[in-house]
């Protein structure tokens, strides 16, 4: 039978009571303050947090990258911080265009770009890393099962986007068209793209080729104005490989 509320109200709780006992039978022990913090191995702490979306984000990384660069680490420090800049807030870090000859290194360190964002353990990881004939087979009409435009949305609202050897494809009035709207898109809702290309932005020879004359001045100055923009020389890394071998 329930006690009546007057006889439980003035009752010392059990917690009072042994409180009671403590400061009788030690009164000169005083509580010190209780160190329940989570650890940075227990859930609650940021570290652990942002250890389980590197790991999340590092599994995603992988499923999109090919087998070849599965190792790829980004090392220039041009590359290194424009991906410090991104893992931080991707919106703040503009464009990344890697030129440079053939062999140079550049699909390495873009795809060692992509995984140092990964290792961050930034709050949202989604990437797309395509080539740029492959970019166009996805585009043309039948490329995709659920539609051009369908398709060119995605990639213009990816958060990271990767677009390898642009400048290889074959030029037509279609092609700039399909790179200017994808690169337009990400300028103006300031996302990063990384691009890798065998030419540099503006040739320092008058005449010689690049991506302005490549691509149409109305691309190329999108490209410059809000990229960090990192040419790679040395020789072929792949001959040296294969010539190793």
């Amino acid at each position: 039978m329930p006690e009546p509320a007057s006889l439980s109200e003035n009752r010392p709780s059990m917690l009072a009571r042994l409180m009671a006992g403590i400061a009788e039978h030690a009164p000169n022990v005083t509580a010190g303050p209780i160190d329940d913090e989570p650890t940075p191995d227990e859930p609650g702490h940021p570290e652990y947090h942002r250890r389980q979306r590197a790991e999340f984000a590092v599994n995603r990384w992988k499923t999109a990258v090919p087998y070849r660069y599965q190792d790829a680490t980004a090392t220039h420090p041009e590359v290194t911080a424009w991906a410090d800049r991104a893992a931080v807030d991707y919106r703040d870090a503009g464009f990344l265009v890697l030129t440079g000859s053939i062999g140079t290194g550049k699909t390495h360190q873009a795809y060692g770009a992509l995984r140092r964002i990964a290792e961050a353990g930034p709050r949202r990881f989604e990437m797309i890393a395509t080539t740029a004939p492959d970019l166009y087979g996805r585009l043309r009409p039948g490329g995709s099962d659920k539609g051009t435009e369908h398709e060119l949305k995605r990639l213009c609202r990816i958060p990271l986007l990767l677009l390898d050897d642009l400048g290889t494809e074959k030029l037509s009035e279609w092609t700039e068209e399909a790179t200017y709207r994808l690169v337009n898109e990400r300028y103006n809702e300031c996302l990063p793209l990384i691009v890798t290309t065998n030419f540099l932005v503006r040739a320092a020879t008058p005449g010689a080729p690049d991506l302005v004359t490549r691509l149409g001045d109305r691309l190329a100055s999108r490209l410059a104005q809000t990229a960090t923009v990192v040419h790679l020389d040395g020789p072929d890394l792949r001959r040296g490989l294969r010539s190793a071998g």
